[in-house]
């Protein structure tokens, strides 16, 4: 999104690696990986008040914001303020009445921009929202994340993007170091219906080396490690959360004739929970959701290249997995393993000594999908068998019940 006192390219050029990925059903399990709401702003104010001091402060000015934006962001009630129904609303306004000054002279319009920069940060977990968004030809809403410091060094998550002109489509993306501003990588997701016509739930759940984007509890767009091109993962230290409405730039052009004023960006809520790692040497079994059975050393033998399997839940340390920080998944002193450092459909997955490489690489996502972070694929019961015995495998995530896996 908006970047103060830096140069942003124009985000319709973004790299779009997945725009149409098969949606996992919004029934996510999120227990799997997804602890306590550890932050939320329910909008409960008063009709007419600002923002909570203590959860929110504003970013205010013309700058254009690198983007080449036309409003003035103000901290006044006529931009930001709870609509007294449970809601805040950012309203941009086709107005100047206080001969504000913008980066081409006079300013013609105003709008709001609220960020939680030093007042809350968090490292991982889900960051959601539920927003009615507003439309037309120059108008631009988002809700976004930026790490802090030097952008785009430290990195930036847009859980929500939308262009006005193009009412019916989500765009999500992540910026960093050579994939910035118009090279930023994302995907997207259209619906049939403006989603200026209802709210709706966006959402990023967010773990070490992967982050997935949902629309109403439906995956869009996931992206790890394996997808920058070889440019540097920037999303492991705390993020802060912006709401704002932009008017003009770069990405959605000017208002025009067809523009109405004012147009107003309600939200429901704003809430973040937890991201939850029972860490090295604490043992938890995984339990398919197609068979009801856990991931299993077979005979309990930690030889080397032993191809794992589901096989009844039985509470044995063969069964028992600790996630770590690392990105490995461990049993019986062993590793979690894609044979051969195997990247493609089909490649098994195996118990092997921990080696510190990709191969041994995994992240259980909020959605219960344990995903290799190298290949970027999913952990899949061969062929859906659901019987004693059945081995595991790489797979394109396809957000089937084979694929998806709940601690036990």
């Amino acid at each position: 999104m908006r970047k103060p006192r830096l140069l942003l390219t124009a985000a319709a050029m973004i790299v779009t690696l997945a725009t149409s990925l098969v949606a996992v059903n919004g029934n996510d399990r999120a227990e799997a990986a997804i602890g306590p709401v550890t932050w939320a702003d329910e909008f409960n104010g008063a009709a007419g008040t600002s923002i909570d001091g203590s959860k929110w402060k504003f970013d205010i000015g013309g700058s254009g914001w690198g983007n080449n934006e036309l409003q003035y962001y103000t901290n006044s009630t006529r931009n930001v303020y709870h609509d007294g129904q449970g809601h805040l609303a950012i309203t941009a306004r086709r107005e100047n009445p206080s001969n504000l000054q913008c980066h081409y002279g006079a300013c013609q319009y105003t709008s709001g921009r609220i960020l939680t920069a030093d007042r809350f940060t968090q490292t991982y977990g889900r960051f959601e929202a539920s927003i009615k968004i507003p439309r037309g030809q120059g108008i631009w809403p988002a809700f976004w994340m930026l790490g802090g410091g030097n952008w785009p060094t430290t990195g930036e998550i847009d859980i929500m993007e939308n262009i006005g002109s193009v009412p019916n489509t989500v765009h999500g993306t992540v910026h960093g170091p050579g994939y910035s501003g118009g090279s930023g990588i994302g995907g997207s997701r259209t619906i049939g219906a403006p989603l200026g016509d209802a709210f709706h739930n966006y959402r990023v759940d967010w773990s070490p080396n992967l982050i997935v984007w949902y629309l109403d509890g439906s995956e869009f767009f996931r992206i790890t490690p394996s997808n920058l091109r070889g440019n540097q993962w920037v999303f492991d230290h705390p993020f802060f959360m912006i709401l704002n409405v932009a008017v003009g730039g770069n990405w959605p052009g000017n208002p025009n004739s067809s523009t109405t004023f004012p147009q107003t960006m309600l939200i429901d809520y704003v809430r973040v929970s937890a991201w939850t790692n029972d860490g090295p040497g604490t043992g938890t079994a995984l339990r398919s959701n197609l068979s009801g059975r856990c991931i299993d050393i077979p005979s309990a033998n930690p030889a080397d290249g032993a191809r794992l399997q589901t096989w009844d839940c039985n509470g044995s340390a063969a069964q028992q997995w600790s996630i770590n920080s690392d990105g490995t998944i461990r049993a019986m002193g062993k590793c979690m393993d894609a044979a051969a450092a195997g990247t493609a459909n089909g490649t098994p997955v195996q118990l092997y000594t921990c080696n510190g490489t990709g191969a041994q690489r995994f992240t259980l996502s909020g959605a219960g999908d344990l995903v290799n972070v190298t290949a970027n694929r999913c952990v899949d019961i061969v062929n859906r068998n659901t019987a004693n015995g059945a081995q595991l495998q790489l797979w394109d995530c396809t957000g089937a019940s084979n694929q998806k896996w709940t601690r036990a």
